[in-house]
């Protein structure tokens, strides 16, 4: 398997958490509905622990112990699972997918993604995932259509919109970037908690990686989100992208600069 760079790292973490909390989210009952997208994280809707069984389409057992193996981290048997099923559906592909881009195996990812929109155009999930691998490529014209056709069908999707927003920092396009990255925020505040790269396998230069986190600790500062605004203005300090001084001038951080986190943070970079 060839060896995943730092962000390609940090962006299978992702894709497995992302994937683990859309199982999770699903009610515990004879018959689960299935996981419609992996990386985007978009579970379904639960179904009332009250419903009778027969309420829940039935799942292929396949995709369960595909499920679980997913879980397990044994991708390639999760895969091999998974095609085992006769006539996988579109959030099926989407996993198979997920399943070959953890494995390092973008061509077969980028397949099964494109089975899963011929078979359901909207499967946002997979629209998603294929914007990433894009990305990686450095086709970023391309990832963003995707991106944003994908937010045509879920526009309630955070990551997303996060997606986008580092889409467009690549493209050097701050401003939007910026709103991007906003919309994300107020979608989930948390967003930006979890350990991710700007795409799979980006060659991303410590430049770029700086003013995402800028932007990350501008967009949360303006949601009032204090606490978050000062970890990314630290990652930005520590990347050389921004100094107190910098901040010391943006309205944005006004309400920042009275905390004593961010006290405590100047006084470290003195």
């Amino acid at each position: 398997m060839p060896a995943l760079t730092l962000f390609g790292r940090f962006s299978a973490i992702s894709l497995l958490v992302a994937f683990t909390a859309a199982l999770q989210a699903q009610p515990t009952v004879a018959s689960p509905q299935p996981l419609e997208s992996s990386i985007a994280a978009n579970a379904p809707a639960d179904i009332p622990f009250s419903a009778p069984v027969q309420a829940a389409p039935p799942v292929d057992t396949n995709e369960r112990q595909g499920d679980f193996l997913m879980l397990q981290q044994r991708y390639q048997a999760a895969l091999e699972t998974y095609s085992k099923i006769a006539q996988p559906s579109a959030a099926v592909w989407n996993k198979m997918g997920v399943a070959s881009q953890l494995l390092s195996d973008p061509k077969d990812a980028v397949r099964c993604y494109k089975r899963a929109l011929k078979l359901e155009p909207n499967e946002y999930g997979a629209l998603n995932n294929l914007a990433t691998l894009e990305d990686s490529r450095q086709n970023y014209s391309a990832a963003e259509r995707l991106y944003r056709r994908a937010l045509k069908v879920e526009a309630g999707s955070a990551r997303i919109f996060k997606n986008l927003g580092t889409n467009l920092l690549m493209q050097h396009r701050y401003r939007e970037s910026s709103e991007a990255y906003a919309k994300a925020l107020a979608l989930d505040p948390h967003i930006f908690d979890s350990p991710s790269g700007p795409t799979v396998e980006a060659q991303v230069s410590t430049k770029d990686r700086g003013e995402e986190s800028y932007l990350w600790a501008r967009s949360c500062a303006r949601a009032g989100l204090n606490d978050c605004a000062v970890a990314q203005l630290r990652r930005a300090f520590d990347e050389g992208s921004a100094t107190s001084k910098q901040v010391a001038v943006e309205k944005d951080f006004a309400a920042v600069r009275q905390t004593h986190d961010y006290e405590r943070l100047v006084a470290e970079q003195r």
